[in-house]
């Protein structure tokens, strides 16, 4: 977290020396000290919570999909993409089929039609 050397940590410990005083930096350093440790505690706290909540949930997924897999039990599932893809490709090939059907005049026929609608 904090990437802090010796000589970082002799220089802090000598401005608190001054700043606060022979007497009172004992007392800091307990304070400071039992602070880091509530902080831990908070920590483990929420990341055990975490966790239990984690397992819960993936406890409730299990099951969901026990139950779902019981249900459907010797039903055959289709595969729907495929069944996409399929009609997808018979959609093509009739287009393709009306497209060489399709004259030049009906063609040409659409692009001349007046558009309404115009200001004029």
């Amino acid at each position: 977290m904090f990437d802090l050397g010796t000589q970082e940590l002799i220089v802090i410990f000598i401005v608190a020396f001054l700043v606060f005083g022979p007497k009172k930096l004992p007392e800091l350093g307990r304070t400071l000290g039992k602070g880091m440790r509530e902080l831990k505690t908070a920590m483990r706290s929420v990341k055990d919570s975490f966790e239990e909540a984690e397992s819960d949930i993936t406890e409730e997924m299990n099951k969901a999909k026990s139950d779902i897999e019981k249900v459907y039990e010797g039903f055959e599932i289709p595969d729907f993409k495929k069944e996409a893809l399929k009609t997808l490709n018979d959609e093509s090939k009739k287009k393709d089929s009306k497209a060489d059907t399709s004259t030049d005049s009906d063609e040409e026929k659409q692009l001349e039609k007046p558009e309404t609608g115009k200001d004029g």
